[in-house]
């Protein structure tokens, strides 16, 4: 009887050893894997700061330049006596210039202002067909220039939605955009809208450009991220674009979903809640969780 007792409290002993060294051996590990998490992910934000800081180094003294050179032009107007049509021209140009210079600006301060939670919509009724069709008609002349058939079908009888129209008109310019910006002469880029099952709105914008695998997705939808950061890329661009849409189609309660495959196109889904359950959600406090999310993902 001693016996036995005393083998069970050995084998008591060496269970209770045993039991803790796997669980050191499995605490090593977890530690392990965190720890190499942890650097692949400091290793990727180190490379998408560099690549950030370049290609913004890029965009913003390229139209600087432009300012400065035509701006320069233009005073030595008395010595040269520049004719009319030239002085429109380097106007144009330098007006142009400043546009792109302004909206590169405005896309880093609504980053800012997101990661930061200080990022409010003026949110009220709107008719999203009459928002869809003015931004589509400021992309007809680039759509033409650039040999890209650009469509839209959006039924005139949509439920009118809840949502700030400033910020409605941004998301879609920038998907739209970006849309165009990646597709190839003799393309297509399709808009279309329906009322999805639960009263809400479904916007689709398809196209037929280049297209991305599906890391190429998640880098596309991280702020200051791009699918090609070389100085080569065939299109300029901040990389911030399709995260502030994202960014802002959250803070509007719905939701923003990419699909796409490399030279098949891609296809942006952009789904909105009923006017009713953001009033809804605005009652219960819920609209701030999503704001909360929006820029927990903003921060990923």
């Amino acid at each position: 009887m001693l016996d036995g007792a005393f083998g069970n409290g050995k084998s008591n002993s060496l269970l209770g050893e045993y039991s803790a060294l796997l669980g050191d051996a499995v605490l090593r590990h977890r530690t392990r894997t965190a720890e190499h998490s942890a650097r692949i992910e400091a290793e990727l934000a180190s490379r998408v700061k560099s690549e950030f800081i370049a290609n913004m180094s890029h965009e913003l003294r390229t139209p600087l330049n432009t300012v400065i050179g035509f701006s320069k032009l233009l005073t030595e107007h008395e010595r040269r006596q520049l004719p009319d049509s030239e002085i429109v021209q380097y106007a144009r140009l330098i007006n142009d210039a400043a546009d792109h210079l302004l909206a590169v600006i405005n896309d880093i301060l609504d980053i800012s202002k997101m990661q930061s939670g200080r990022f409010t919509l003026d949110s009220r009724e709107i008719m999203l067909d009459e928002v869809l069709e003015a931004i589509i008609a400021t992309f007809k002349l680039q759509s033409t220039e650039s040999q890209i058939k650009l469509t839209c079908d959006v039924p005139p009888d949509l439920p009118p939605i809840r949502g700030d129209e400033v910020k409605l008109r941004q998301i879609f310019t920038n998907i739209i955009s970006n849309a165009l910006k990646f597709t190839r002469s003799g393309g297509a880029v399709t808009i279309d809208a329906c009322q999805s099952d639960d009263g809400g709105l479904r916007i689709i914008v398809a196209d037929t450009g280049i297209g991305m695998t599906a890391d190429e997705i998640h880098v596309a939808l991280t702020p200051f991220g791009q699918v090609d950061g070389s100085r080569a890329r065939w299109r300029e661009g901040t990389g911030l674009g399709l995260p502030i849409a994202r960014a802002l189609v959250e803070l509007h309660g719905g939701w923003l979903e990419i699909t796409s495959e490399p030279s098949m196109g891609t296809t942006v889904t952009v789904t909105l809640p009923s006017r009713h359950d953001v009033r809804v959600a605005g009652e219960q406090g819920e609209v701030l969780d999503q704001a909360t999310l929006a820029n927990q993902n903003l921060s990923a």
